[in-house]
């Protein structure tokens, strides 16, 4: 399972803890890191048994498993970018004065109508989920969405993908493990980036020679796919380009 089919399936607790446990590990659903159960691991000279040093991985790597969630796509979230900014000052801590004075609101009782407000949309929120829930029960005609990567930038049309869809893009651009030509629509360009991101290994760093080399194993113009790893937001990298990862 992809990571972006074990973040959408997770379970509301197991996305409050960060991560998922299964037979043989811990995985983390905001990059995939999997620790090993039964393993004793070493961070700073201090000794972790393996779920405690997931918790240790979650804040060493992304803060919070807050503060990750929060800095997804507003697609993903459904916030404004002033809602982002309260909810990340409640988190923190900050009195309502506070937070009136780090945002310049007028005054207390607008900090309160806020508060109520995000109260609403969390009542709201659940509602949905339990009708999506439900309609899963019913809808027997409903197509199988391939799920939206946590890191995509712009979350739009182009990711309204269906699995047969994409299985069909899959056949019609790549032959023998290489793409035939570069689609000129939006989607099918976004389904073979992913396709080609699938082989970078996760957290595994390149130098740009090494990220060439595995970009032109499927097509001879890999400044271009790179180039849109980059765009879609599947592939990070140093402003000098000496060094290039997959985006977690």
């Amino acid at each position: 399972m992809e990571l972006p089919d074990l973040f959408w399936n997770a379970t509301l607790e197991e996305l409050k803890e960060g991560f998922i446990q299964t037979d043989h590990s811990y995985r983390c659903l905001l990059c995939g890191e999997s620790i090993e159960k039964g393993l004793v691991y070493q961070k700073d000279n201090v000794f972790y048994e393996a779920e405690r040093y997931m918790r240790v991985h979650i804040e060493s790597v992304h803060e919070s498993v807050f503060q990750h969630l929060i800095r997804l796509d507003r697609k993903l979230t459904g916030l404004t970018e002033h809602q982002r900014k309260l909810l990340e000052l409640f988190y923190e801590g900050r009195t309502d004065r506070e937070v009136q004075d780090a945002l310049d609101i007028g005054s207390a009782s607008t900090i309160r109508h806020h508060r109520f407000a995000l109260k609403e949309k969390e009542r709201q929120a659940k509602t949905f989920l339990a009708m999506m829930e439900l309609l899963k029960e019913k809808d027997e005609n409903a197509p199988s969405f391939i799920s939206v990567p946590p890191t995509a930038k712009l979350v739009d049309k182009r990711y309204d993908l269906t699995k047969s869809e994409y299985d069909e893009s899959i056949l019609k651009y790549f032959k023998d493990g290489r793409l035939t030509k570069f689609p000129l629509k939006e989607k099918q360009r976004m389904i073979v980036i992913r396709e080609i991101a699938k082989s970078i290994e996760d957290d595994k760093t390149y130098d740009e020679k090494g990220l060439n080399a595995l970009l032109g194993s499927f097509y001879e113009d890999y400044v271009l796919i790179r180039r849109y790893l980059i765009e879609y937001g599947l592939l990070d990298r140093k402003t000098d380009g000496s060094a290039y990862w997959l985006k977690k």
